[in-house]
């Protein structure tokens, strides 16, 4: 039976009271940062405190700008005194994608990417959205709250990214929140955060991912070997997904006690979620979309299979896990 709106936000407001203090918790980007914002303006009055936490280290430019021209009141996870607070939201991700959602109990899901098993007291988890800032625009429409310009900026500037411009997976649900936004929205604040300047220390990995990279076909390999943020990886992968000839690009880096593969492909008879899990899942964390997928691998696991301290054999047994479950996913 289909839930309305109207309905879906009545059981979201009954999960909270007045005296309720409230955190939510995201892998900050551009989503998850603008779904963050709506939740803050849904709960506004009807709770006693609430506040915005990221698990990551945000450096990639665009966050840092949309947060700077947005003012995003936002703080680290280690800041975080979690006994200060009753209520737990997590919006743009789920408990299992990382292990520092895990500490917490969360009372509200609310979701885009493909369903992994988790359970909350509430939960709207819709894989067929090109981007959670369109569920998020469909609870302030049931709640009849015009979105300030700020906050409609940050929603129609997460649906533009995450659907880049609507090439990759969207529903028609995904252009009818962005036409509302359209709206409301401030394009010139938005064109600042889509034209943010790229980071000078950044160009290095660029200069390195040129002069590593593995081409096997209509693929592209790289290993980054340690950067400083999982955001380079995602930088290095999309850049190489605009040469003509490349169909897959599959980009990796060390950081902290991690391995991070970021998957991207052209979304053509390919599935990179169901290659980032069938190859690392029963490893690490791995899923996302047709398109788009990342699979995070903690090192002391990763030891057991192969040497990461060698970045040769590293990207050598990353390409062979991938090519066997690719071949399969491209027919």
């Amino acid at each position: 039976m289909t839930i309305s709106a109207s309905e879906k936000l009545r059981r979201f407001y009954d999960q909270f009271s007045n005296d309720d203090h409230v955190l939510i918790v995201i892998n900050a980007d551009p989503d998850s940062l603008a779904s963050a914002l709506a939740v803050k303006r849904l709960l506004w009055r009807k709770v006693a405190g609430i506040t915005i936490c990221h698990i990551n280290i945000i450096n990639r430019p665009d966050n840092m700008t949309m947060i700077r021209l947005l003012e995003i009141n936002i703080i680290h996870l280690d800041e975080i005194d979690e006994k200060q607070f009753n209520r737990f939201v997590i919006v743009d991700s789920q408990p299992s994608h990382n292990e520092a959602f895990k500490r917490f109990n969360f009372n509200v899901i609310i979701d885009h990417h493909p369903e992994t098993g988790v359970k909350a007291p509430f939960q709207d988890i819709r894989p067929k959205y090109g981007a959670n800032a369109s569920i998020m625009t469909e609870y302030l429409r049931a709640a009849k709250i015009k979105p300030s310009a700020k906050l409609a900026t940050g929603l129609f500037h997460a649906i533009k990214n995450d659907t880049s411009n609507f090439e990759r997976q969207t529903t028609i649900e995904d252009v009818r929140a962005f036409q509302f936004l359209f709206r409301h929205a401030n394009i010139y604040l938005a064109r600042k955060i889509e034209q943010s300047e790229l980071r000078l220390d950044f160009l290095e990995y660029f200069k390195h991912a040129l002069e590593k990279m593995r081409i096997h076909k209509d693929r592209v390999f790289v290993h980054l070997g340690p950067v400083v943020s999982p955001d380079v990886c995602v930088l290095i992968a999309d850049f190489f997904m605009r040469v003509v000839s490349i169909k897959w690009s599959i980009v990796s880096g060390l950081h902290g006690n991690l391995l991070i593969i970021i998957f991207r492909n052209d979304g053509i008879r390919k599935n990179a979620g169901k290659a980032a899990k069938e190859g690392f899942a029963q490893i690490g964390s791995a899923g996302g979309h047709k398109s788009m997928a990342r699979a995070e691998i903690a090192l002391s696991d990763l030891s057991r299979y192969v040497n990461y301290k060698d970045d040769k054999k590293l990207l050598r047994w990353i390409i062979h896990r991938i090519e066997k479950k690719t071949k399969k996913t491209k027919k």
